[in-house]
């Protein structure tokens, strides 16, 4: 019986020191992935006064999820505080803010790729999604950002996180945006807009952040222990008992964009409705006709990258190849 007690503290005393350890060896390792330099070579951002380009831009920033980050003024807002530890703000991003100083090439390396101007990762940034703008729509958001009336705000960018996810960021288990594109990816090309298979299919774009590249959903990356699973919305995935299966025709789908909850009238959690609720009646039907269609219907066009790379950053040459003129009508 004591030689049982011995083993079994013994065991425990192990177990205490590996995990010690390997939380040590988390926050070892977080402290240089933020650190870690990424060189990539973004094509700069072509500025303009165009009205037309700034009004698809301002479209752009309300439904993008620009917003939901960094307020409607551009002013910068807290967005996630659970009160146990998990504290998200984005800053100002007016030219009185920390873009003050962009060049022409660091909007698109902000952006497109979640890597900061010195090249180092942004840590809260849904670059994944915005990876596959076109370059049209980007020049038309930066744009319109560029525009927006200098207003002074102490709203910097915040990260809080506890500590067990600072670890498992620091393990891979949770990367930050730039480990999860392809940089070498080149944009989208632009596609004409309308209720179609190819504009729904640029529109979900917005989605792969929290559903993943392949819209399989799952535990979103980064976010707190207590939101929900991500659903799977792959096209031609569902069962009917999906997410997707409440939704028998666009109105459904479109209302619940609209107003954040489901045909049954229960509010649905954590999507981001303040600017999906922008989105286009065009664009809306467009995404519900792509994620329900028949499997091989479409061309998967996936952007991001599967492995974690190395702390010291990696090289690439991102997005250099330019669009044709023109654009289409997406949204956030």
């Amino acid at each position: 019986m004591k030689r049982w007690i011995k083993w079994t503290a013994g065991g425990a005393m192990l177990l205490g020191v590996i995990v010690a350890a390997t939380a040590a060896s988390g926050l070892y390792l977080a402290e240089q992935r933020r650190n870690r330099y990424i060189d990539i070579k973004p094509r700069p951002v072509a500025y303009t006064t165009d009205a037309q380009t700034i009004e698809r831009g301002r479209y752009l920033y309300a439904s993008r999820g620009c917003t939901d980050c960094h307020g409607a003024q551009g002013t910068g807002r807290e967005f996630v505080n659970d009160g146990k530890g998990t504290r998200i703000a984005g800053p100002n991003i007016t030219s009185a803010g920390v873009v003050g100083r962009y060049q022409p090439e660091d909007w698109n390396s902000v952006i497109r790729h979640g890597v900061k101007p010195n090249g180092r990762p942004v840590m809260v940034m849904p670059s994944e999604d915005y990876n596959r703008f076109t370059n049209d729509d980007l020049n038309a958001l930066v744009s319109y950002i560029r525009q927006l009336p200098p207003q002074e705000s102490t709203q910097q960018a915040v990260v809080d996180l506890p500590r067990p996810a600072w670890v498992l960021y620091g393990l891979g288990v949770i990367p930050d945006a730039a480990a999860r594109i392809d940089h070498q990816l080149a944009p989208s090309r632009p596609v004409p807009a309308g209720v179609t298979l190819a504009n729904g299919q640029y529109v979900a774009n917005m989605c792969i952040g929290c559903h993943g590249a392949d819209l399989s959903g799952g535990k979103i990356p980064g976010g707190p222990p207590d939101w929900p699973a991500a659903s799977d919305i792959r096209p031609g995935s569902h069962s009917a008992d999906s997410a997707l299966a409440r939704y028998p025709n666009a109105a459904s789908f479109v209302a619940m964009l609209r107003t954040g909850k489901r045909p049954d009238g229960t509010p649905i959690q954590v999507m981001p409705f303040e600017s999906l609720g922008q989105l286009s009646d065009v664009d809306a039907q467009a995404l519900y006709l792509y994620l329900n269609a028949p499997v091989g219907s479409v061309k998967q066009e996936v952007g991001t990258a599967n492995p974690v790379p190395p702390a010291q950053g990696t090289k690439s040459s991102a997005n250099t190849v330019p669009s044709g003129a023109g654009g289409l009508k997406l949204p956030g």
